[in-house]
């Protein structure tokens, strides 16, 4: 059972979906891990995850959108993260990712942002996007350049400390 107002979304081969309470473990091993957590944020315990994970449901409330859960279309398995997030503080709606471990290097990242951008801009009617990245961050960055996003400028993230803030482009510019 889905914990959110979140639609399923679809590509050909996820489901980007709202978090439910059997996503949780994959969530805590992935931010549990000291070398793929940085850069979506720090290492957490369990129970530090266990808040990150209600965050993110009530980001949904409260904005309306949030992190979806990418599926596995056939199984549903939880692979990652991808959505919208906008938390206090931030400069403006990001577009994100995470690609749990084992699932990497599929182009699931890649499917999962773009049906995510495409649903910000069609159903929420956001007018731009921005993906907030460390700099050490070499894949995301690459992502964030095959989704045709461009370095906009360097930031201090209030809660990651020095981020870069890339621009996607424009939902005209992508019709």
């Amino acid at each position: 059972m889905t914990l959110t107002s979140a639609p399923r979304l679809e590509s050909d081969r996820l489901a980007l979906r709202g978090p439910e309470m059997r996503d949780f473990d994959a969530f805590a091993d992935f931010h549990a891990d000291p070398v793929r957590a940085p850069g979506f944020g720090p290492v957490y315990r369990r129970d530090e995850s266990w808040r990150w994970f209600a965050t993110n449901i009530g980001h949904w409330h409260i904005h309306g959108y949030g992190y979806f859960i990418i599926a596995d279309k056939a199984t549903d398995v939880a692979m990652g993260l991808s959505g919208i997030w906008n938390p206090d503080g931030w400069p403006e709606p990001e577009l994100g990712w995470v690609v749990f471990a084992g699932h990497e290097g599929k182009g699931i990242a890649f499917e999962a942002a773009t049906r995510a951008r495409k649903w910000a801009y069609e159903d929420l009617d956001l007018k731009t996007l921005t993906s907030n990245i460390y700099g050490s961050n070499t894949r995301s960055i690459a992502l964030a350049q095959r989704l045709g996003a461009t370095y906009e400028r360097t930031y201090d993230n209030v809660y990651m400390g020095e981020d870069q803030l890339w621009r996607h482009p424009a939902p005209e510019a992508l019709t």
